[in-house]
């Protein structure tokens, strides 16, 4: 599952970026916001189900990728994020519709330091069951 700085640092982050699917196979990526319960993440806004998200999801394509990264720092250049490969389903919370969208694959960079070592990128890989 999520490590303990994974969840520290998308819990101290307030946007991300979605990508999804149509019917046509057209890719959309979205800038979002979004809640994490330590499982899984939640998305919503306003009048969610005019988005391109939204229909991408409804209508059949679930398979979603997230990304929620950033600079630890300029000088010296310390990259971090997180990319997580998951499926999407349309939930209902609190009288609004909501993508939740389960993690199954995660790349972490920069959690634990440095992102790059001798040129190489330092990163975790997670698949889960």
């Amino acid at each position: 599952m999520f490590t303990s700085q994974e969840i520290a640092y998308i819990k101290s982050q307030s946007l991300a970026r979605l990508a999804t699917v149509s019917k046509t196979f057209q890719p959309d990526v979205a800038p979002v916001v979004f809640r994490f319960d330590g499982e899984t993440i939640f998305i919503s806004g306003y009048d969610i189900s005019r988005t391109f998200k939204y229909k991408n999801v409804k209508a059949g394509n679930a398979f979603v990728s997230l990304v929620i990264d950033g600079l630890a720092s300029e000088q010296p250049w310390q990259a971090r994020g997180i990319k997580i490969h998951g499926k999407a389903e349309i939930v209902e919370i609190n009288g609004r519709l909501t993508l939740a969208v389960h993690p199954q694959r995660l790349w972490s960079w920069g959690m634990e330091g440095q992102a790059f070592k001798d040129g190489k990128p330092v990163r975790r890989k997670v698949t889960f069951a």
